[in-house]
């Protein structure tokens, strides 16, 4: 997690990837500490880590291991430390070029190394408007290395009628491309208005008839 606006992508994407049994690696950037504190009020301490990190995302974290972003003898900083992949969410701008450029300067960005060049699937969750040309040249770089390049860009076609349905559905996609199983929102079947209406409804108008 790096410093972007979009702690309640993280926190969700935590529950759910925890939720379907996998195993998390935490790495959170010193920048998306003061994001958390700011969004939520909840101070994340090393020292404190499983009780803070418990309270933000709402659930038991004892199947996460947490690495300080400074940590480069960590488990994620080699390419022998065996993962499935990793996200970044939200992924901020500076996190993109530190990656596409391989600078490793932290823990972050040293695992998203090692994730490209062991070719484990890379999502980027991109969370900021507007991008200036060499951010989308950074982007272009890395999903030419295989990385997903990912907006955090809700949709509606889900019927979302609140702030945390379109996290789901959002969070949703991103379990897809890790091929984690779940539910967190309706799928789309080819029937228009299907994820708002109800049983009682009337059925969708026949643009045919």
């Amino acid at each position: 997690m790096t410093g972007a606006s979009g702690t309640p992508y993280a926190a969700t994407l935590i529950r759910a990837m925890l939720g379907a049994g996998e195993a998390v690696d935490l790495v959170i950037s010193k920048a998306a500490r003061l994001t958390i504190l700011d969004e939520t009020g909840i101070a994340v301490r090393d020292a404190h880590w499983r009780s803070d990190v418990g309270e933000w995302v709402g659930c038991d974290v004892s199947a996460i291991s947490y690495w300080a972003p400074a940590n480069m003898a960590a488990g994620p900083a080699s390419g022998s430390y065996p993962t499935k992949g990793m996200v970044v969410v939200p992924a901020t701008t500076s996190a993109v070029a530190g990656i596409a450029l391989g600078t490793s300067k932290d823990l972050l960005q040293r695992a998203a190394d090692v994730t490209l060049k062991e070719r484990r699937p890379l999502v980027m969750v991109v969370r900021e408007t507007p991008l200036r040309t060499p951010v989308l040249e950074h982007l272009a770089s890395l999903s030419r290395e295989g990385a997903v390049i990912m907006p955090a860009s809700p949709a509606f076609y889900a019927g979302g009628k609140d702030v945390q349905q379109l996290v789901d559905q959002l969070v949703g996609r991103i379990l897809d491309i890790c091929h984690v199983p779940n539910d967190l929102f309706p799928r789309w079947t080819g029937e228009l208005g299907r994820g708002r209406r109800h049983d009682a409804d009337p059925a969708p108008l026949d643009l045919d008839g």
